[in-house]
């Protein structure tokens, strides 16, 4: 495994009395897919919002490539679930966004984002307004956006939660051969269990509020990785322990306060 690119650590959030994320270390290596997955509510976004450098974090740093980048944004990309593209921009508008935003976007800007999309299937959605694109299409501009300006770390929040589940099988496949081809290191936040397991190399499960990391499953998983991975045994028995960890966990927790009530 390369050496560490975004290392957490001591990391810990409170917002008021409330402590919404309890002492975190983490570690990923160059190149690395890490999924994380947790019951709702346990730090996921808010620990992938302290990554970002959106928020400081009440405790514990953050570095990339070795450099303190705690509260620092800008050094990630970060795309959400809502693909939050400008209605009046056209596709290729949208992905050079970013350049638009700080400045004269340039011919070669436009030219290379307009070669990286249409290696990845959008060359002939590019005149394209938002509201004439599919919910796959559109979030694959988003991500087009992220990554078009050579952020090599880069946070997904729940990028396909909002897609048919035959629309995110595809658009999970899809992930996986942009990742492969460009090396970035990617953070993924899901609820999903399986699109956890099937992306990532390693599945982070965190435990509810105040969130913390359980436990983390190293997904031993050949690549490349197709659909017919979803119905091996080693899959089925990393998604029970993923699941024994979030529910199990979770109603425990549940029955303990109905006790006490």
């Amino acid at each position: 495994m390369s050496e560490p690119k975004v290392v957490v650590r001591g990391v810990e959030q409170r917002f008021g009395s409330t402590e919404a994320l309890a002492t975190t270390d983490l570690s990923v290596s160059a190149g690395e897919f890490v999924s994380v997955i947790g019951p709702s509510g346990c730090g996921k976004s808010t620990l992938f919002n302290i990554v970002s450098g959106i928020l400081r974090p009440t405790r514990g740093t953050v570095t990339i490539d070795g450099t303190d980048t705690t509260g620092r944004p800008g050094t990630v990309g970060y795309m959400l679930q809502k693909d939050l593209l400008v209605p009046s921009l056209s596709a290729l508008e949208n992905i050079t966004l970013g350049a638009r935003l700080t400045g004269r976007v340039t011919r070669g800007q436009k030219e290379r984002a307009a070669e990286m999309a249409a290696h990845y299937g959008l060359g002939d959605f590019l005149d394209h307004f938002p509201h004439a694109m599919s919910g796959g299409m559109r979030q694959r501009v988003a991500l087009m956006r992220t990554l078009a300006f050579a952020k090599d770390v880069m946070l997904l929040d729940e990028p396909f939660g909002a897609l048919d589940s035959q629309t995110r099988l595809d658009m999970q496949q899809w992930l996986l051969r942009v990742w492969g081809e460009t090396g970035s290191t990617v953070l993924f936040v899901t609820h999903d269990i399986d699109e956890a397991i099937f992306l990532a190399d390693r599945v982070v499960v965190m435990s509810p509020r105040p969130g913390r990391i359980s436990e983390i499953l190293s997904v031993d998983l050949p690549r490349p990785r197709d659909v017919d991975v979803l119905t091996t045994d080693r899959f089925t028995a990393l998604k029970k322990r993923a699941v024994d960890l979030i529910y199990g966990r979770a109603q425990g927790d549940l029955d303990e306060r109905r006790t006490s009530a």
